[in-house]
């Protein structure tokens, strides 16, 4: 096993097998996809504060078996910062937090590609800061029925006066974000109002969308996947790598480039490479921002 170390904010990280091809079909090498994390590092890692990460670790590349990890590795350095959360009726698990350069670059030296977390931070994990609607095309559907709903789902909303928010899913779907930052959030109540959008956008778009979790109704139309409002569940993180053939990003947009981009009937341009993500964000910042930082209410429905 051949071995690097490098210094990051004075910690010395052990970095092994830089010349792995983890994406075989594409060329790209551990040593890549550490510099697109450590160069996405500014705009994901707000994203990652506090949250208890996923791995979905990828050891030998995308076209061999992988495995999630929810306990933060017990071989950890002693500098990575943990918390602790009950798990499983009561059972307490250390998770790993990334809120640093050196912790995004320890996770990603793991073979981590993908970094999937929870809608709560650690701190509370019953609040969520936000709801999303997983869109996610049946078989016969693609990413620009999606972006079909997603525009519906978008308007819906700001007729409740809810702003929300669109990233690529990374793999054939997109993600819709409504920021809330509230305290008295709770899941419970994400998860019934989501529930509630769905079906009336079921009710409406009988022939494009369902709520129905079941494959069977899934031919052909999109399903919104409400249940991920849950604090057990968790999404990919935006600006996270995926898992496929190339290096694709789960990436932010602005409605207007949805717009464009859908209207072009081409959905492979909904998808975005890791470089196209790296320079999207140096030259328009990061788009989900207000994720983190607009506060909103929901009606009760």
């Amino acid at each position: 096993m051949s071995r690097t170390f490098v210094e990051i904010a004075g910690k010395r990280l052990s970095l092994s097998n830089l010349e792995k091809d983890l994406y075989p079909s594409y060329g790209f090498t551990k040593a890549h996809i550490l510099e697109y994390y450590r160069r996405i590092a500014p705009f994901i890692l707000p994203h990652l504060k506090d949250r208890a990460l996923t791995l979905k670790r990828y050891p030998d590349g995308v076209e061999k078996e992988y495995f999630f990890e929810k306990r933060c590795p017990s071989h950890r350095p002693d500098w990575v910062k943990t918390a602790e959360l009950r798990h499983n009726e009561g059972e307490k698990m250390k998770v790993c937090l990334i809120n640093n350069l050196e912790m995004l670059i320890w996770v990603e030296n793991l073979a981590s590609l993908e970094l999937h977390v929870p809608l709560a931070r650690t701190g509370s994990p019953e609040t969520p800061d936000s709801m999303v609607f997983d869109l996610d095309p049946g078989d016969g559907a693609d990413i620009l029925d999606c972006a079909k709903v997603a525009f519906i789902l978008r308007d819906l909303l700001s007729k409740l006066k809810l702003m929300s928010y669109v990233k690529t899913s990374g793999k054939k779907g997109l993600h819709v974000y409504v920021p809330l930052n509230r305290k008295e959030t709770t899941f419970e109540d994400t998860k019934k109002f989501s529930k509630v959008v769905a079906e009336v956008m079921q009710k409406n778009y009988p022939d494009l969308v369902t709520a129905k979790m079941a494959k069977e109704y899934r031919k052909a139309k999109v399903f919104i996947n409400w249940a991920q409002n849950d604090s057990k569940k968790t999404m990919v993180c935006v600006y996270s790598l995926r898992a496929r053939e190339k290096p694709i990003v789960s990436c932010p947009l602005e409605w207007k480039e949805l717009e464009r981009l859908a209207g072009q009937g081409a959905p492979e341009k909904l998808q975005v490479l890791h470089s196209e993500a790296v320079s999207r964000a140096e030259k328009q910042g990061d788009l989900f921002r207000a994720l983190l930082v607009k506060k909103q209410k929901f009606p009760y429905l």
